[in-house]
């Protein structure tokens, strides 16, 4: 049984979701401290403007706040979301058949970040195909080097060995690699497992 931790994130890189479908156990790590500008709150995705980062807001954390504890500022960033995701992927052969199920993510109000992003992320790995065995940390320790990915959620990681798919705005800006998970499904559909694997 192969066992990963990572750490919560916002529509994750491919990089990412490769751990996640090679996983037949995830730990997610839920007592690291929230840092800015990580993956967390925060996604990417190629659109007709080049490399956009869609933010989630948070309500800032004064002091140290565990990633668990993390508040969701508002909801206007939503309809925001939702717009630039369907800009970037209407004319993508996607859009369409998975708006059905990734659309209420942005009309329902979730109040902590966490509890948005592994909503989200478990119906990602739904529509890709796959599950695995989800467990929470109970406390924040180190792990062997060899099933520690929480280091994934942080802008400076990148997929060692991108497989180039099939991108709407690649004949502009040229292949685009590991950006959200999100861009591989609206341009690769039912082959995106194939790419992960």
């Amino acid at each position: 049984m192969k066992e990963v931790i990572v750490s919560s994130t916002y529509l994750g890189n491919i990089a990412y979701y490769k751990v996640l479908a090679s996983a037949d156990k995830v730990i997610t790590e839920v007592h690291d401290n929230y840092n800015r500008q990580t993956f967390r709150n925060r996604c990417q995705i190629l659109g007709p403007n080049g490399v956009e980062t869609l933010t989630i807001p948070v309500i800032k954390p004064q002091e140290k706040t565990l990633v668990k504890d993390i508040l969701i500022d508002g909801t206007a960033w939503q309809t925001q979301h939702w717009r630039t995701i369907e800009a970037a992927y209407n004319s993508s052969p996607f859009l369409e058949f998975y708006a059905d199920a990734i659309m209420p993510f942005y009309t329902k109000q979730f109040r902590f970040l966490y509890d948005f992003n592994l909503l989200l992320q478990t119906e990602v790995c739904s529509i890709l195909g796959f599950s695995f065995n989800n467990d929470l940390t109970e406390s924040y320790k180190q792990y062997s080097e060899n099933i520690d990915f929480r280091h994934l959620v942080n802008k400076k990681s990148t997929d060692t060995a991108p497989t180039p798919y099939y991108q709407v705005f690649k004949e502009k800006f040229g292949f685009t690699p590991n950006l959200s998970i999100i861009d591989l499904l609206m341009n690769m559909g039912p082959e995106s497992i194939l790419l992960l694997k």
